[in-house]
């Protein structure tokens, strides 16, 4: 079990869990499971009220990632931009490929979701799930912006919306 790459991940930084998104680094601990000794990080998804423990040597297996560059944000917001890319799939289909997305942990795949799923208010109307979808992608995106931006959420939702709207223009 090599401990190198523990280092790219360090108490105070923002991380980006896939399955839930933008969260803190609280300290690095170490704990006996099952009679093994494990070193953990304990991470804190404040708006969620929710600590998880993941084992350092498999933070980068899962997909745990520093927070996007400001240039990857900047691409991201430009994603938002573009026309909405929707397959002529089964919504069920269609959702599955959202979720997926979403929980890849992946800037730009979330940002596709909240282009593609996005509504001005002359279209038709969403769906409960798409909503669900939607918001949970917007959520994302959001939280990650701000924590780049060192931005409150606030912030970050305005500019989100500001290049929405911008679009819908």
């Amino acid at each position: 079990m090599s401990k190198t790459k523990k280092t790219d991940f360090r108490p105070n930084d923002f991380v980006v869990y896939p399955a839930h998104g933008v969260g803190k680094i609280m300290a690095v601990e170490e704990q006996e499971i099952a009679g093994l000794k494990l070193e953990l990080f304990v991470i804190s998804f404040e708006k969620d009220k929710m600590t998880l423990r993941v084992p350092t040597h498999k933070a980068q297996e899962i997909g745990m990632r520093q927070l996007a560059s400001p240039d990857l944000v900047t691409k991201a917001l430009e994603t938002l931009k573009g026309k909405a890319k929707v397959k002529r799939a089964m919504w069920s289909r269609r959702a599955q490929e959202y979720e997926q997305k979403i929980n890849s942990g992946d800037l730009m795949a979330i940002a596709e979701v909240v282009r593609d799923l996005h509504r001005t208010d002359d279209q038709r109307e969403q769906s409960y799930s798409e909503r669900q979808l939607y918001e949970a992608a917007l959520e994302r995106l959001t939280r990650e912006v701000a924590a780049v931006g060192g931005t409150d959420e606030a912030g970050a939702q305005k500019k989100v919306d500001d290049v929405l709207l911008s679009r819908a223009a």
